[in-house]
C-alpha cells in the first residue's frame, strides 16, 4: 500500500528530463524503500534540531548518504512556526528532567529568552537529541516495516488471485 502510493505518482518522462537537465544523481530522487526511509530519517532528525537553515543541513548530508532529498526536505518542514514552540518546550522539559535540573517557568517574551538562554540551552539540546534520535529512528523502522508488510500482503493477494484463476 505505502509502496503503491509513491510508485503511482511517479512521472517517468518529466523526472528523467529534470534529472538530465540539472545533472542530479538519480539516487536523490529515487522512490524505493531504502531511499524513502532514509529520507524520512534524515529529515525528521534535522527537523527536531532547533537551528536555522535546517534544509541546508539536509543537503549537506547528501554526499555522505543516498536518500530521497525531497522527502527529507519536506520532513524538515514539520517543525514550522506553529509547531516549534510546542516541540522546543517539550524538548526543554525532557532535557531538564534527564539532567535533573529544575524546570523554569517559560515566558514567551524576547526579554525572558535573553535573560535565561544560558539556563535553557543545555537542557534544550539534550532533549532535542533524545527526540531527534528516537523519533527519527522510530519512523525509519516503522515505515520500513509497513513497506515490507505491504509488499508481502500484495504478493499474497496476487498469489491468491492467481490460484483462483486456475
Amino acid at each position: 500500500m505505502i509502496r503503491r502510493v509513491f510508485k503511482k505518482n511517479k512521472k517517468k518522462s518529466k523526472l528523467d528530463s529534470f534529472i538530465k537537465k540539472y545533472h542530479i544523481p538519480r539516487e536523490y530522487l529515487s522512490v524505493n524503500r531504502k531511499a524513502i526511509t532514509k529520507g524520512l530519517l534524515v529529515g525528521i532528525f534535522w527537523g527536531f534540531i532547533p537551528m536555522p537553515f535546517q534544509m541546508l543541513a539536509v543537503l549537506a548530508m547528501t554526499p555522505f548518504f543516498k536518500f530521497n532529498v525531497p522527502i527529507a526536505i519536506s520532513m524538515v518542514w514539520l517543525s514550522n512556526p506553529v509547531t516549534m514552540p510546542f516541540m522546543y518546550y517539550m524538548e526543554y522539559h525532557t532535557g531538564a528532567l534527564l539532567l535533573g535540573k529544575p524546570h523554569l517557568h517559560v515566558e514567551l517574551t524576547l526579554q525572558w529568552f535573553q535573560n535565561n538562554m544560558g539556563n535553557i540551552f543545555i537542557p534544550l539540546y539534550v532533549g532535542t537529541l533524545v527526540y531527534a534520535i528516537f523519533v527519527s529512528t522510530g519512523v525509519y523502522y516503522g515505515v520500513n516495516w509497513l513497506w515490507i508488510h505491504s509488499v508481502k500482503k500484495e504478493q499474497r493477494h496476487a498469489k491468491r488471485k492467481k490460484n483462483r484463476k486456475k
